[in-house]
Parts: C-alpha cells; structure tokens; sequence
C-alpha cells in the first residue's frame, strides 16, 4: 500500500479549503501519550498499555499533519513471555472547529510502520522479527484548557495490510502548544486607489483621484461626469450635461436649458436671464409675509390674503410677469439652502397659478439661497430677514 496516497487527500483537501484571512495562527503541538491497546485475535499479543509521543503541526484553522512513535511492552497470547511492540506513523487530521474554540472535535486518517518483536505468532502462522504496515482511522476531541495548555481524548482503528489485521487504541494526552502567527500576504492594488484589484470594478483610475468602495472615482452630482473631470460640480439632478459635466445650453444663449423658457431663440438674440429675447426690467418688488415650518416648503391657504396681493397686481397690469425669489440666511450648507429657498418658491408660485388663477406662464420661482441678503448675517433679528420670499414684478421691454 502506498503510505502517502491519504496524506496527499488530506493536503489537497487542506488547500481547497484555504480561508482567506487577514492572519493565520500556524501551531506545533507536543503530544505526550497513554494508551490501551487491543491486538487482533489473530496476533499472539494480548492488550496492553501503549505510550507515545506525537509533533503535530496545525498549518490552517481545521487542518494538521503529525508524526507519532508509540510503543508498548504486551504479554504474549499463547505462549510465556513478552515482546516489544513500535510503531512510527504520519496522520491528517480535520478538526471541525477552530483553534479559538474550547472544543476541537476531529477527524484523523493516517499509515505507519509497525515493528510486532522477535518471534510474535499470527494463527498458524510462525515468523521471526515481524514487520508490519498498518493504516488507521481515527475520532477524537481536543479541549483547550489554557491557550497553550489541551487534553485530547483519541479512539483509533489499525488495519494490518500485510495479514489483515485490525487493531483498536484508545489514549488520553496532554498537549503544549506553541503559535506562530504569519500574515497573508497584502492583496494587490494595481491602481493604488485603496480598492484590491479582485474587488475593483474601475482597475485604471488615475493616481490621486477620490474612489468610492468599488474603486470607481466618485460623481458628486450624479450626472455621469466623474468629479475630476467635472467642470461644473453642482448640476441640479437629472440636468443634461456635456462631457466636461456643464448643463447644456441648445441654443448658444447663455441659458442652460433647465432654466431657458425660450429654448429656441436665435442666434445672436438679447436674451433675458430665462432665455427670452428682450430685458426683463423689474418695476415692482413685492415682500410676501409668508412663513414655513422649519426645514420645509409646505404652504397652506391661511396665507392666500397675502399671495392674492401679487394676483390683483398682475391682474390690472396684464403685460407684466412675475419672479417668485426665494431667500435664506447663511445658516447650514449653502447648497443645501438654495435648494430650500427653491422649494419655497415653487410653493408660493404654485399658490399662485392654482389657486388663484395666475397663467402659469407669466410666473416663475428661483432659489437664491443665501446669496442676497438684505440685513446681516451675524444677528438674529438679520437672519430674520434674511429668510423672506420676495414677488418681483417684472415687464419685458
């Protein structure tokens, strides 16, 4: 029999089952023994204690190799006297739990030599110096005493190959162990972006550009324009964009798109700040005393009596059109106040044309956030006034 061929299982097994961990804990044991053993009725042996002493080296978490020299002193079955009996043997053993655990159950296979004495009888069977190779299976549990410190209980079965034999042993052990903890090497980061290759789906970033945990250099506005590249960083969400991230502007008027109201003007056309031929002249800038809950745009009909002073406005001046500009103080992240004091704006426009019956197309909302304040910033009583909604009564000439 080959006595490598379970031992090259094992190891194959062991690779297989590679974890993939930051560390791993290598460990040797020294495996002091007893046992009791019991010989096949075949052998001219009666069963006897057995001790040994094993070097075991557990290389992954459930995996180990080890050596083992035993021997014993048995009385002889059917004649006086007593013989020798040693054994040398290498075994793989599965333990089903990991090292950090009190209780490693395991499982054990292996082969050996064994060396039964001068003159040892089989039935009918007389020889001197019997030899013997001899595979065994085994169960047995360690308990971790101390982290250094085991006990391990082992029932094992021997097959004889050369006079089909089987053999049982079952033995009690300390065991003393000694760790050694090695690190897996770094895994590879071709791009130097902070992502491992095997998880990094953009593999070619440029050097120094911002990832998120995929590896992909981070959009900020989400229009598709990563942000080293993106030459107009804040673009309202869902706004076409150009290749350098800007909103497109279809008519080369100098108004994007999102905020033209004329997208077709022509070309060379004096245009307005809404993409209109002709300049929109402001003639009447009406202060509306409407509040907001805070942190909301949500407005109700207790402020109708007020928005109603802008309908009657542009009821007796039909020519004209109307700006709702929202505003804010500086308090929190301006972007983030622009977008409020947006929101706001619509509100009160939307008021506006329904419910009190304004042609929707002679009104229009901006946020301007805190960019135009009118009292300081540094006072209570200014930001008070900061935060205001304004109607800008407007004609075009």
């Amino acid at each position: 029999m080959n006595i490598m061929r379970p031992l090259t299982a094992a190891a194959l097994a062991a690779s297989l089952a590679t974890p993939a961990l930051a560390d791993n804990t290598q460990t040797i044991y020294l495996n002091p023994f007893a046992g009791y053993q019991l010989f096949d009725d075949k052998r001219d042996l009666s069963e006897t204690g057995t001790f040994g002493f094993g070097v075991e080296y557990r290389f992954l978490p459930n995996w180990a190799v080890e050596a083992v020299y035993s021997r014993a002193d048995a009385d002889r079955k059917y004649v006086d006297g007593s013989s020798d009996f040693d054994e040398i043997r290498l075994d793989g053993t599965y333990y089903f739990a990991g090292q950090d655990e009190a209780w490693n159950p395991y499982i054990s296979l292996g082969a050996g030599h064994a060396d039964f004495g001068d003159d040892v009888l089989l039935v009918q069977t007389a020889g001197s110096d019997h030899d013997e190779t001899r595979v065994n299976l085994g169960v047995g549990v360690r308990y971790n005493v101390t982290d250094n410190i085991s006990i391990r209980g082992d029932l094992r079965e021997f097959h004889g190959i050369d006079e089909s034999t089987f053999d049982t042993m079952a033995s009690l052990g300390l065991s003393f162990a000694f760790n050694r903890t090695t690190a897996d090497p770094a895994p590879s980061d071709a791009d130097n972006d902070g992502v491992p290759d095997n998880r990094d789906q953009c593999p070619g970033t440029p050097a120094g550009a911002s990832v998120d945990s995929a590896g992909c250099e981070r959009d900020g506005d989400n229009d598709g324009v990563v942000d080293s590249r993106d030459e107009c960083p804040n673009t309202p969400a869902g706004a076409s964009v150009n290749s350098k991230g800007c909103e497109l502007d279809s008519d080369n008027d100098g108004v994007v798109n999102s905020k033209d109201q004329c997208p077709d003007t022509a070309a060379g056309a004096e245009v307005d700040a809404t993409g209109c031929e002709g300049v929109t002249e402001t003639v009447e800038t009406i202060e509306l005393r409407v509040q907001f809950p805070n942190n909301s745009s949500v407005i109700d009909d207790t402020y109708d009596a007020e928005i109603r002073k802008v309908a009657d406005f542009m009821a007796e001046y039909p020519e004209t059109s109307v700006e709702i500009a929202g505003h804010s103080d500086s308090t929190g992240a301006a972007d983030y106040n622009r977008l409020l004091s947006q929101r706001r704006a619509e509100a009160v426009a939307d008021r506006l044309t329904q419910s009190l019956g304004v042609d929707a197309d002679r009104v229009s909302a901006t946020g301007y956030g805190e960019a135009e304040p009118i009292a300081s910033n540094e006072t209570q009583a200014g930001r008070a006034q900061n935060r205001r909604v304004e109607a800008r009564i407007q004609v075009r000439r």
